[in-house]
């Protein structure tokens, strides 16, 4: 690989700041963690820099969102993860925080508060800019090393991303070293036909890579689900009604000009599941009206995608095709996974959501790759390289030249 590992370091007695992504579900009713997948994830890491004085970083949602919140619920529940005592810091930046992260002895944890209470950290930056943020300045100077592990978030510059690593050694964490390595096998030996399914709700992330991964010889045939299929479907004009998200009109064009430029590649469902007084009803997508909400695919479409599926070559699937957390509307999902999972492709999952799905069905020792990154593995497999993978390989270089 391009970039170095813990392996490549002496971590005992050093102060290092890991950056992870436990950024989790928040249920809006009651702003507490409604999964705990992310924060499981990021005690690999920290198990293995039990010598060390670890400073554990991490953002959580968005300005604005319901989602947005502090970490003391993640310090929680990463002391009962590991059965060790978590120091939760309600500081970023500040003179609190850095006081103390001088006062560490070996063997102890910090977690400080959520990153994007610091502005700088809603922003992306070029890794010489990132480096020069406030928030590097002041916190980089205490560090003898970087340990960046946050995979779903490695898509994006943010100055934790790619600003510590341009000012102190850096290295890859146990998440972000394994799949790295297991992704460039499986691209090494990824065959043709490539089928792409896509669901979930990130519209615009999925619209922009889209192009890129036909373009790059990753997608022969998408299978579009979820709200991002409901977007296309609009494009061709069997969703007759305004779909309410941000950005709509745009999203449509978009998808309607992909369809044109490339008309064989895009499926779409031909009926539906929707709720109707808690029930599920199935319709024909041109049944729909306004006001019908789309939970779940329907039969026939669930039929001609996995027809589809099993004479793949290689699979990705991203995002759920419905809401399978609700019983009535999971048979969309469940199908979709038992087809990738039986398949003789490569089969490769990504994103929270279908990683606990696999495992609610018993699926997961049967797929390839599992990965709880979304947009980034997007991103990764048409073969863009991420801003926090380029920042640990310029790293890597700038260490073996001492």
């Amino acid at each position: 690989m391009k970039i170095l590992t813990l392996g490549d370091f002496e971590l005992k007695g050093k102060t290092v700041l890991l950056r992870v992504d436990m950024n989790c579900p928040i249920d809006p009713a009651t702003g507490e963690i409604s999964g705990v997948k992310r924060i499981e994830e990021a005690t690999e890491t920290i198990r293995a820099l039990s010598e060390a004085k670890v400073v554990v970083v991490s953002h959580q949602g968005r300005v604005g969102n319901k989602d947005y919140i502090g970490m003391e619920q993640h310090a929680k529940i990463l002391e009962k993860m590991l059965g060790k005592k978590i120091t939760y810091v309600e500081d970023v930046i500040g003179s609190f925080a850095q006081s103390e992260i001088m006062k560490m002895k070996n063997g102890d944890i910090i977690l400080l508060d959520n990153l994007r209470f610091c502005a700088e950290e809603n922003y992306e930056f070029s890794a010489e800019d990132a480096a020069e943020t406030i928030m590097v300045k002041r916190l980089g100077k205490l560090f003898d090393l970087c340990v960046l592990d946050s995979f779903p978030s490695a898509h994006r510059a943010h100055p934790s991303l790619v600003g510590f690593s341009h000012t102190i050694p850096a290295c890859a964490g146990k998440i972000v070293e394994r799949e790295v390595r297991k992704l460039e096998e499986i691209l090494t030996v990824a065959k043709a036909p490539h089928v792409i399914v896509l669901g979930g709700s990130k519209v615009t992330d999925r619209l922009e890579a889209i192009k890129m991964l036909i373009k790059r010889g990753r997608a022969d045939q998408i299978l579009l689900t979820g709200l991002i299929g409901n977007v296309f479907m609009r494009a061709q004009a069997r969703i007759k009604y305004p779909l309410g998200i941000k950005g709509e009109e745009d999203a449509v064009a978009k998808a309607h000009a992909l369809m044109g430029e490339y008309p064989d590649v895009f499926f779409t469902p031909v009926d539906v599941a929707i709720d109707r007084d808690g029930k599920r009803v199935e319709m024909d997508v041109r049944e729909l009206s306004k006001g019908d909400q789309i939970y779940d695919l329907g039969p026939k479409t669930i039929d001609h995608y996995s027809k589809i599926i099993s004479s793949a070559g290689t699979v990705f699937i991203s995002g759920p095709p419905g809401f399978f957390e609700k019983e009535n509307f999971s048979y969309g999902t469940k199908s979709m996974l038992e087809s990738v999972a039986n398949s003789m492709a490569t089969t490769i999952v990504s994103g929270g959501h279908l990683t606990s799905a696999l495992k609610r069905y018993g699926l997961a020792e049967k797929i390839t790759h599992i990965s709880t990154a979304g947009g980034a593995l997007v991103l990764y497999l048409t073969g863009e390289t991420l801003p926090m993978i380029q920042s640990l390989e310029s790293a890597a270089t700038r260490f073996k030249a001492k």
